[in-house]
């Protein structure tokens, strides 16, 4: 237990990918076998059922550290994490050694049962481990309990982790992890070690990415030489079908075959092995669904039937990386086209239609018209480009269309967490909203968190602590008074937010000091932007 929350602590105090990878694959070199397999579990989503609800843990804890709840609770506003408010207050200052520490899976596989035990029996399993354990070990343990590491770790890079460790290539590794294993059943030498020729089959390629075009569409020169479609507003992903099994992989090359079960049909149509490259769309009525809808799909690791109906998706695709067994990526852009568009399309297969313009200018009409085909953008690809590894500039490019901004006006502050607990920089924006019945009011219809600088930030802090009028547990209502441009990519209508709508990807543009509230947009200029 102890080194693995030396390995939280580690993770949390670094942003930079090799050295979480190096943290991780540092501690499965010490660890036993039985914690490396409960590791990878809570990393791909498979942790115990939380046994204990944060409400009687605030009431332990607050008994614990001797204190009373409303203490607890402020104290918990200004650290801002439940856990490291916990572990501050309780945690033991005569920590034991590594040796009398109880083994990580011990914990998780005690957690199993206590979830049916009686509220004694949780209190009394729960404050003797905050009775023996130091900080770091008190704060991963409350963890179980609270929610997420936000750790910045995603099962890809724990996969690249244990592709260190073992040698074994990340995505073979991928596939292994795939399933409703058990931590509890399962050794680390079956699920990771034990070979597996479906990991072998099932292998993607590595994604081949574009560079932003800066410049205007006629700097390419001929435009003769580029290949131009639309940029689809879903999720990349490569389609792999080979020995009659199907395989998604996402850009951040984790399977999501769970997620979209009705495209493992694909290899009735498909019939010959291959993989594409392409993207994954909400798709209705021969048109692209919102990204909002796709995001209720790629929320849930399963969908149901009732879900799959609701939002039906395609796999748009846009290029051919593998015939019959054959690596096609060497050949230029123009012939794996080419034979591409001798797939049969139709249903959940589609081909990105490809724009053959006679001068730039008409792909410049085309980008206008992006949004009334529900794209982002365009896609430009170098006729005789192959298909290369990463981001490399000059051959692909992409030109999205201009972010959507309004003017809102600052209703809410709540203090960030971790590094930002000392902050308020989660703020809640509204919009003018006049009814028949009412005067005009301003009505909820984004969060954000980024956008401003740190002067800015200590800035406006200091007035939000001189014009709060309420306070709702750790959020502050202010005085309406200062403006901001809030920039985002999309918005569709929602039953779920006050406004009616939700945007995606909004963050702070600037902040606007030459504007009043009065001149903050109304709803119906965020409605506007729909059509």
């Amino acid at each position: 237990m102890k080194n693995f929350a030396h390995l939280i602590e580690v993770l949390d105090q670094t942003t930079k990918t090799n050295e979480k990878v190096d943290a991780l694959a540092q501690y499965f070199r010490l660890a036993s076998d039985k914690d490396k397999v409960w590791v990878i579990a809570l990393l791909s989503g498979r942790r115990p059922p939380r046994a204990v609800n944060t409400s009687l843990l605030r009431q332990w804890a607050s008994e614990s550290a001797g204190i009373e709840n409303w203490l607890f609770e402020e104290t918990y506003h200004i650290v801002g994490d439940l856990a490291e408010t916990i572990a501050l207050l309780v945690s033991s200052n005569n920590p034991k050694t590594a040796e009398e520490m109880p083994a990580l899976h011990e914990i998780l596989e005690s957690l199993i049962p206590l979830k049916n035990a009686e509220e004694d029996q949780k209190k009394i399993f729960v404050c003797t481990y905050w009775s023996k354990f130091d900080y770091l070990s008190c704060f991963a343990f409350n963890k179980f309990f609270t929610g997420g590491f936000r750790l910045g770790v995603s099962q890809r890079l724990m996969t690249k982790a244990l592709e260190k460790y073992t040698q074994i290539e990340a995505d073979e590794i991928a596939l292994k992890l795939m399933g409703n294993w058990d931590p509890q059943k399962v050794s680390f030498e079956s699920l990771i070690l034990a070979e597996n020729k479906e990991a072998h089959e099932a292998k993607p390629y590595p994604f081949y990415l574009a560079y932003a075009l800066e410049d205007d569409f006629s700097a390419l020169g001929d435009v003769s030489l580029w290949a131009i479609e639309h940029k689809w507003d879903g999720i990349r992903a490569q389609l792999v079908f080979r020995n009659n099994s199907v395989y998604l992989w996402s850009r951040g090359e984790e399977l999501i075959n769970a997620q979209f079960p009705e495209l493992l049909s694909l290899g009735q149509v498909l019939q010959t092995s291959c993989v594409l490259d392409g993207e994954l769309l909400a798709f209705q009525d021969k048109k692209p669904l919102p990204f909002s809808a796709l995001q209720k799909r790629l929320g849930r690791k399963k969908s149901s039937e009732k879900l799959r109906a609701e939002i039906p998706v395609v796999f748009m695709a846009y290029d051919l990386l593998e015939y019959q067994a054959e690596d096609l990526r060497a050949q230029p852009y123009s012939k794996r086209r080419q034979q591409l568009e001798r797939f049969s399309f139709g249903g959940p297969l589609q081909l990105s239609e490809r724009i053959t313009p006679a001068h730039w200018s008409q792909v410049e009409e085309e980008k206008g018209r992006s949004k009334e085909k529900g794209s982002e953008g365009l896609m430009l690809k170098k006729l005789d480009a192959p298909y290369r590894v990463g981001r490399k500039k000059g051959e692909w490019f992409k030109s999205k269309l201009d972010p959507m901004t309004v003017d809102a006006v600052l209703t809410y502050a709540m203090r960030g967490h971790g590094r930002r607990s000392n902050l308020y920089t989660d703020f809640t924006f509204g919009l003018w909203h006049t009814s028949t019945e009412k005067e005009a009011e301003l009505v909820t219809f984004a969060k954000a968190y980024s956008g401003l600088t740190d002067k800015e930030f200590v800035e406006v802090n200091q007035w939000i602590k001189k014009n709060t009028i309420a306070r709702f547990g750790p959020v502050r209502q202010v005085n309406a008074e200062l403006v901001f441009e809030i920039a985002f990519e999309g918005v569709s209508k929602s039953s779920r937010h006050k406004s009616g709508y939700a945007t995606r990807f909004p963050r702070i543009l600037r902040w606007r000091k030459d504007k009043t509230i009065e001149e903050a947009n109304h709803l119906h200029d965020l409605e506007a932007l729909l059509q």
